[in-house]
Formats: C-alpha cells, sequence, structure tokens
C-alpha cells in the first residue's frame, strides 16, 4: 500500500472516481488548475480536461445550484465549498432543493448523484469565518447523508462510496488533518460502507465516541485514562446521517457509560441527539450521565483557539467524572 496524507487520499479517490465514470465532474473556486486552496483537486484538470474539472465564480450558491441541474441530467457533480463556513450561502439550494428533489418528485426525478466536498473545523488559526464544524445544521435535514473521515483511509474509501451512493452526500472534511495525518491507502479502488459506525479499540468501562479530528484528541485522552485502569471503548462515528445507534448502544450496553466529544459547539449539536437516543435505548445500563465534551457557545476565537477546542484534558476529565459519577 501506499503512503498517503489525507489530502493525497482525496485526490486519489477523485482520480479513480473520474477514470471510472464519465459523469463524475469536479467544480468550485479555484479547483482547476490551481488545483484547489488546498490541493485537492491537483492535477485533474490536466488529466480530465477542462470540462470534467474547472473553476467557478465565487458564488456558493450559485455552485450547489449548478450542482443540482447537472445531477438532474444524469450527472455526477463533486462540488468543492471552499471552507465549510461558505456553505451557508448555499444553504437554501442543499436543504430545500438538493434534499426534497427525490421526494417531491416521487422518486420520477432526483439528484442523487451530487457529494459537497468541504474542509470543516478548527486547528490552522483561521478565526471564526474558517474553523465552524456545520455538521449539525445539516442532520436535520431527511434526504441528505452527512459523512466526516478521521484519517487517509477512510477518506479515500467514504469518499468513494459518496460519489457511488444514490443519495445526496455532504462529505466534511477535518482540514486539521490535511497534511498532518498519513497513514497507509491502498492505490486500488474501494469503497467504506455508509452510514456505519467503527469501533476502533475494544473496552469495558467506558465508550468514547467522535469523528473526524476528534479522534485523535480523544485518543490522547483513552490513554491517559488508561494509565489510570480505565478501560475505554473507542468508536468512531464516520457518518453523521444516517448514523449507527446500533453500534453505539450495543458498545453501551457492554461499559454502562458514554462519553460523546464534538468540535462543534455544545447547544444544538449533534452530541445532543446521539445522547437523547441511546439515552432511550440503553437507560437501565447506564451507571453515570452521558458526558458531552463540546466546543464553546461562542463565535470560533482566533486568540483563544486552544482554550475553545474540545481537547484531551476535558475529554480526560469527563471519562473520570464518568467514572467516579
Amino acid at each position: 500500500m501506499a503512503k498517503m496524507n489525507m489530502l493525497q487520499a482525496i485526490n486519489n479517490a477523485l482520480d479513480l472516481a473520474m477514470a471510472k465514470d464519465d459523469s463524475v465532474v469536479c467544480f468550485g473556486e479555484d479547483v482547476g488548475h490551481f488545483g484547489g486552496v488546498f490541493r485537492a483537486t491537483s492535477k485533474l484538470q490536466e488529466k480530465y480536461g477542462k470540462a470534467r474539472c474547472f473553476n467557478t465564480p465565487l458564488t456558493e450558491q450559485g455552485i450547489a445550484g449548478f450542482a443540482n441541474g447537472m445531477a438532474a441530467q444524469g450527472m455526477k457533480p463533486v462540488a468543492e465549498i471552499q471552507f465549510a463556513d461558505y456553505i451557508f450561502p448555499a444553504f437554501d439550494q442543499i436543504v430545500n432543493e438538493t434534499a426534497k428533489f427525490r421526494y417531491r418528485s416521487g422518486n420520477e426525478f432526483n439528484v442523487g448523484g451530487i457529494v459537497f466536498r468541504s474542509p470543516y473545523g478548527g486547528g490552522i488559526a483561521g478565526g471564526h469565518y474558517h474553523s465552524q464544524s456545520p455538521e449539525a445544521y445539516f442532520a436535520h435535514t431527511p434526504g441528505l447523508k452527512v459523512v466526516i473521515p478521521r484519517d487517509p483511509y477512510q477518506a479515500k474509501g467514504l469518499l468513494l462510496a459518496s460519489i457511488a451512493s444514490p443519495d445526496p452526500v455532504i462529505f466534511f472534511e477535518p482540514k486539521k488533518l490535511y497534511r498532518a495525518s498519513t497513514g497507509e491507502v491502498p492505490e486500488e479502488y474501494y469503497e467504506i460502507e455508509l452510514g456505519k459506525a467503527e469501533v476502533t479499540q475494544q473496552g469495558k468501562d467506558i465508550t468514547v465516541l467522535a469523528w473526524g479530528a476528534q479522534m485523535e484528541i480523544v485518543q490522547k485522552a483513552v490513554e491517559m485514562a488508561e494509565k489510570d485502569g480505565i478501560s475505554c471503548e473507542v468508536i468512531d462515528l464516520r457518518s453523521i446521517l444516517p448514523w449507527d445507534a446500533d453500534t453505539v448502544a450495543a458498545s453501551v450496553k457492554k461499559t454502562g457509560r458514554l462519553l460523546i466529544n464534538h468540535e462543534a459547539p455544545l447547544t444544538g449539536g449533534f452530541a445532543g441527539e446521539i445522547a437523547a437516543t441511546i439515552q432511550k435505548m440503553c437507560f437501565l445500563h447506564l451507571e453515570s450521565p452521558i458526558e458531552r465534551v463540546c466546543g464553546m457557545d461562542t463565535p470560533y476565537p482566533l486568540a483563544l483557539e486552544k482554550e475553545y477546542v474540545a481537547d484531551h484534558l476535558k475529554t480526560y476529565e469527563a471519562i473520570k467524572r464518568s467514572i467516579n459519577f
């Protein structure tokens, strides 16, 4: 297997998808010859031509609307929103058109071939306009899938599965890990099932759940807890919509405790949905209240980024709090 960082794995996935299917096209702001602001689409225009990898005007609503139109005609557009913070001008197109196209036609027509790629999250000193984690906004929208990988291997397999999916997918990429996360990645085509969580570490005392860049953070906290004799089961949710409640519930029934960590603010964050569901499914198995370790209910701060983030120390303290309840 080849050694790749996350950007290389994403680029490789796009390359394979475009080679496999002529209807796959990539577009967005600066994605053409420039290769995107992070270079995720590097060399694709040179290889597949300007008709299949091209720049768009600086209009996110236009990018999403254009993707809807292309998908309605049978294409498979992979549209890049340069930063997840910029996806909000496209919110109307994605929520009111992309997500509802199939439903409003009675399955006569759809835009299921769409994938919206977008880097999300903090860790690059980007401030409040380049650091947000908006996954919970879209989790409230039936008709979409929302997917977030944690490493290069996951990024490639999940992106290829998203492009092949018959449903519209929003694919949030943790930009903090673009070049920091490296690993062995098969060079051939492969898919990872959407909507399925992965138990990355077995344990018996507490279930620790996260996704994306936060997986690296919770792993540090788990290693600290294990020095105290606390056995943690770790789960990467991977898909926010749909999310794998059965895998999480099976783990919590074994451990009796659950901690959910995400980068987005606490209030209205997706951890609340998970907590409510697991509380109902596992009520008689819970040994302590479900813990949520999340971002703060403030705009993402530039100068105080380290204080804002749901880091390994906050997670470690929450693990101990749950065990000692």
